[in-house]
């Protein structure tokens, strides 16, 4: 894929049409990309160009053209360009949730560094990153999904969890915050909700998500207002219509998340259009 743009390029992001529990960018940095931040999702990408780099796990890493790049949920990150031209990749951001039936009760993948040249993950990935014009096919995803599941257990000798640990009554947890991403919720209603006592409910959650009920909650609420701010609603009114109690609370969350606050990410992702990305 190439991008026709400006003789001065600038940064910018294409987002593909998200579906269920996946998400799909490609993107191009110079210089200081994204500040230190954390998702819920896996990040799974490819470097195109550039040296992408980045600090994980205490160091810095650096993604070459072809690398695989894998960072779990919950582990913070930042971005940044390795050399002056700049930095393109392509990533996919995926729900924890849908390795769990292909994975059948192993622990989540974890591949140490965040970034690998592993060939099975390479080939894994080949379907999941085309071109953004060339859109997935809904039983195409799901089979590459799972099979970059098992590559990943396989590069990264994922194991049993705990037969402590509870996946229904997570599964009840997710559902209901799910159904209340409006509301508040309080750990005493996903106690009645599940069944299960909150305390064991909570690691329960974080086994198979990777990260707590809240966390999970304000992600998906900052989703909401990711799609309010896209269609041109305003800040107070996207924050409001996500469930956050008012703009200052969403920012906050935002920045934490994504690196950056609210109208530089809409900046970035208007700038889309000043390019051809084919």
């Amino acid at each position: 894929m190439r991008s026709r743009q400006r003789q001065n390029q600038s940064d910018w992001v294409a987002h593909d049409q998200p579906t269920a529990g996946v998400e799909r960018i490609e993107a191009f940095f110079q210089g200081n990309a994204y500040a230190m931040h954390r998702h819920d999702t896996y990040a799974i990408g490819r470097t195109l160009a550039g040296v992408q780099s980045f600090h994980y796990q205490k160091s810095m890493r650096h993604s070459l053209p072809g690398h695989t790049i894998v960072l779990h949920p919950d582990e913070p990150h930042d971005g940044q360009a390795g050399t002056h031209e700049g930095f393109r990749y392509r990533m996919i951001y995926i729900e924890p949730a849908l390795f769990h039936d292909v994975l059948e009760g192993k622990t989540l993948p974890f591949i140490d560094g965040g970034v690998s040249t592993d060939p099975r993950l390479h080939y894994a990935l080949e379907v999941l990153l085309p071109r953004m014009s060339s859109p997935l096919q809904p039983l195409e995803q799901d089979e590459a999904l799972a099979e970059l599941a098992l590559a990943l257990a396989a590069v990264s000798n994922a194991s049993p969890v705990s037969a402590s640990r509870c996946f229904a009554s997570a599964r009840r947890a997710r559902e209901y915050l799910h159904a209340h991403l409006d509301q508040q919720v309080t750990l005493d209603e996903l106690e009645q909700a599940t069944g299960r006592e909150r305390w064991r409910l909570i690691r329960d959650f974080r086994a198979f998500y990777s990260t707590s009920p809240y966390r999970y909650l304000t992600m998906r609420r900052l989703e909401v207002a990711r799609k309010r701010m896209l269609q041109g609603c305003t800040l107070i009114d996207a924050a409001m219509g996500a469930g956050f109690a008012d703009q200052s609370h969403m920012t906050r969350h935002f920045t934490k998340t994504y690196g950056m606050p609210p109208g530089r990410w809409l900046q970035i992702a208007r700038a889309q259009a000043n390019c051809v990305v084919i």
